[in-house]
């Protein structure tokens, strides 16, 4: 098993800007040590076949061809417009 010490431990959180009491700090060396023996055990296995994968399932994005379709005319928009003027949108003015 990795030792960590409780000084490296107390450096990352000072790093990280964290506060880590005594407790804590010797509750995450255990963890983090637990953490880097399971991490070295999965550089055991051989992997001299295996393709690099960028992710874990072979799903992909599967998106609806981009066509042009029909829109309103610029009248048809306007037509229940409460205020407008010059073919555009008036909304109340929110500036003084």
């Amino acid at each position: 098993m990795t030792n960590i010490s409780k000084e490296q431990v107390k450096h990352v959180a000072d790093l990280a800007r964290l506060e880590v009491s005594e407790e804590e700090a010797d509750m995450l060396k255990d963890q983090l040590s637990e953490i880097i023996t399971y991490a070295e055990l999965l550089n055991e296995l051989d992997t001299t076949d295996v393709e690099p994968i960028t992710h874990a399932s072979d799903l992909k994005n599967v998106l609806r061809k981009d066509e042009p379709a029909s829109w309103i005319t610029k009248e048809e928009a306007l037509k229940n417009a409460p205020d407008q003027k010059d073919g555009l949108f008036r909304v109340p003015s929110i500036l003084e």
